[in-house]
């Protein structure tokens, strides 16, 4: 599923319509949808829609799916922003036809109507600006977004409470969190190219947007306040977006890569990592990496790791096997190398860096293994083995080409020499621009991972949970991709597949545990759940 910008979507939907797929025809199935939308998630019979109708075609898809919800029995009713002349608007004609109520701004001097619409609305839908958003928002606008915000803060204000109850509620028992807010394309005020966001923006539980995702949808503050992100189809031929490079990663696209495991296999055939990891102040990354590439499907996994630290390791994780190495202080030393590189040849993947530390030593062994660049197989560099390229003279030039680098947003600020904040500013074109120039797979770990190759390809990663924002995550992570790549799949994908993996099982424990308390262990036990739900999706 490709991923575009505001000017890539009026190419598409003008390009369909020229083809004959029109903008009437879009339309309806895009408030078709966003009416289906809600039905599955919500019991809308008997219930009050608010459906806020702005001048455009945002405000076009809105009173189709006004009609769509009339039609399952819902008390629906269009708050017009602007006058639309029902002679020339046949959406505005249908719903006057089906009797279903309008009002129009204008006619709602002191929004009195208003608040009370949205005092007993159960459901909100945000109809009023789409994609041709411009912010900062103005005038009667912004104005009614205020008080409807203003109106939905009150309604959840929580009640004094005379009787207060100890035990855990039952599922069910009551409908938090009222009015249900829909965004259609967006909560209006989101800009849809930056990921910039009104301050009078209205945050949506869902959000259906149509045809494509948009680039503001996985770029902050915006990307906070859409809730569910639904993509609906609306009939656009997938050939008119075969220009763009940009995607996110799905479920089906990593089916598509996984391996075959036929029933005849033995561990052979699932390939065979190599993890250089581990120092005594980070025990854990070991540990972690290791367990997650036995997780991931590999069918050996080797830690070489210092000898002070095999033991506690080792008690943890009785699948690896091991290659203690010489260390100063439970820190691997320049002598390790030679130890390292023996057999080097066998594994079909390396990893380098997991907790690692950066003494003088380590810096001294990683430099030594790479001027046996030729013999190593694929890499991945992770975490220290980052920081210490880092401080390395013409680093890139260091490592084998295709490569696979996981830097969180400091890490990437250490590599290019920018600040975190230039980092962060723009994640998607600098991911891209230094792939191509490194020649390497880069994945820029965060909210909405990055998975960049050195050929344009990349794919945006559709998790953004705060539960996996805890030390030895990205461990796991690392451990994950080096499993992948060992078992035949080439850099870009190892990363994008790995990490939606890592995503999905971050996910899955997320439902199980919650954001708050999650560990990196939470993830080891939901890596085979989320095999199994991508294979059989």
């Amino acid at each position: 599923m490709k991923i575009v910008t505001v000017d890539e979507m009026r190419q598409i939907e003008a390009a369909s319509d020229v083809a004959g797929h029109s903008y009437a025809a879009m339309m309806e199935q895009a408030g078709q949808a966003t009416a289906e939308a809600i039905a599955v998630r919500r019991d809308v019979s008997g219930r009050h829609i608010l459906i806020l109708i702005g001048p455009g075609n945002n405000g076009g898809d809105g009173l189709v799916a006004a009609r769509y919800l009339a039609e399952a029995h819902a008390r629906v009713t269009c708050y017009l922003l602007k006058s639309r002349d029902p002679t020339q608007d046949r959406n505005l004609c249908q719903v006057q036809k089906r009797e279903i109520d309008t009002l129009l701004a204008g006619e709602d001097e002191d929004r009195g109507e208003l608040k009370r619409l949205v005092s007993k609305a159960d459901i909100i839908v945000d109809a009023f600006l789409g994609t041709g958003t411009r912010l900062p928002l103005r005038g009667a606008l912004a104005e009614i977004l205020e008080i409807i915000g203003q109106s939905i803060a009150a309604r959840r204000q929580p009640a004094r409470k005379t009787l207060i109850s100890l035990s855990t509620p039952q599922k069910g028992e009551s409908e938090a969190g009222k009015p249900f807010i829909v965004a259609v394309d967006g909560p209006t005020g989101l800009d849809y190219d930056s990921g910039a966001l009104d301050e009078t923006a209205i945050p949506a539980n869902l959000t259906v947007t149509f045809a494509y995702p948009k680039i503001g949808h996985f770029r902050f503050p915006g990307a906070g306040a859409l809730g569910e992100l639904l993509v609906a189809d609306i009939g656009t031929d997938p050939a008119l977006a075969a220009g763009v490079a940009l995607e996110v990663a799905t479920p089906e696209m990593v089916r598509r890569w996984l391996p075959r495991r036929p029933p005849d296999a033995h561990k052979g055939t699932f390939g065979k990592a190599l993890i250089v990891a581990g120092s005594a102040s980070y025990t854990g990354a070991a540990y972690l990496a290791g367990a997650a590439a036995t997780r991931a499907g590999a069918g050996l996994v080797t830690l070489a790791l210092p000898s002070a630290i095999h033991t506690a390791v080792a008690a943890h994780l009785a699948e690896a096997t091991y290659r203690p190495l010489p260390h100063k202080q439970g820190f691997i030393t320049a002598e390790a190398a030679q130890i390292a590189t023996k057999q080097m040849t066998s594994y079909n993947a390396l990893l380098l860096g997991p907790g690692l530390g950066q003494e003088a030593g380590t810096h001294t062994f990683i430099e030594a293994l790479l001027r046996d660049r030729e013999n190593l197989p694929p890499l991945i560099v992770d975490a220290d083995g980052l920081n210490i390229l880092a401080e390395m003279k013409d680093w890139p030039e260091q490592l084998p080409p295709r490569s696979i680098l996981t830097p969180h947003p400091g890490e990437m600020a250490r590599l290019t020499g920018l600040s975190t904040r230039e980092v962060q500013a723009d994640r998607i074109a600098l991911a891209q621009a230094q792939a191509a120039a490194w020649g390497q797979v880069i994945v820029l770990k965060g909210a909405y991972t990055i998975v960049a190759g050195p050929d344009r390809r990349i794919a945006i990663e559709p998790f953004a949970n705060p539960g996996m924002a805890t030390a030895g995550t990205g461990d796991v992570l690392a451990g994950t991709i080096v499993a992948l790549r060992a078992q035949g799949l080439d850099a870009f994908e190892s990363a994008a597949a790995g990490a939606y993996l890592h995503g999905l099982a971050g996910e899955l424990a997320r439902r199980e545990k919650g954001t708050a308390g999650m560990v990196a262990g939470d993830l080891l036990t939901h890596l085979p759940l989320a095999l199994q739900h991508i294979v059989s999706a």
